[in-house]
């Protein structure tokens, strides 16, 4: 399980440190993709082949599903971390969630998401009305 938030940069290479914290769980090989909200998220190679399965059963004929998966498997990348525990980031991806230097990694249960430190801080400050999603949890047994 992923838990906690880390800030570090990107270095001038366009790679990022993956936290020790997270690096044991994530091993060195795992996949990276478009995540949502404009961040990357990033999987285990186990729970990566979870969610494929899942994906498999969506139905073709549905625009919204075939949209999404083409979403969520374009921008995959299988990425490797090197002996400090750096990995690099594809430029595309970096484009997508507007990453430029500083970055904030977040643990979500079963995966991580890699932020801008921009867009970190621009949703933790969005007003978002917690209460209100909290109400909507209990109805999904939460």
């Amino acid at each position: 399980m992923f838990i906690g938030e880390y800030e570090h940069s990107l270095d001038s290479k366009n790679r990022i440190i993956i936290p020790s914290k997270f690096r044991e769980s994530l091993g060195s090989n795992f996949i990276l993709t478009k995540g949502l909200d404009k961040c990357l998220y990033v999987y285990t190679k186990e729970q990566w082949h979870i969610l494929e399965k899942k994906m498999e059963k969506l139905p073709l004929t549905n625009k919204s599903a075939r949209a999404f998966v083409r979403f969520f498997f374009s921008g995959a990348n299988e990425l490797n971390t090197d002996k400090q525990g750096r990995a690099l980031i594809p430029q595309s991806l970096l484009e997508y969630a507007i990453i430029k230097k500083d970055v904030v990694s977040i643990g979500v249960s079963n995966r991580i998401e890699i932020w801008s430190k921009e867009n970190w801080i621009e949703y933790n400050n969005s007003n978002i009305d917690f209460d209100n999603i909290a109400e909507k949890m209990s109805d999904l047994g939460i």
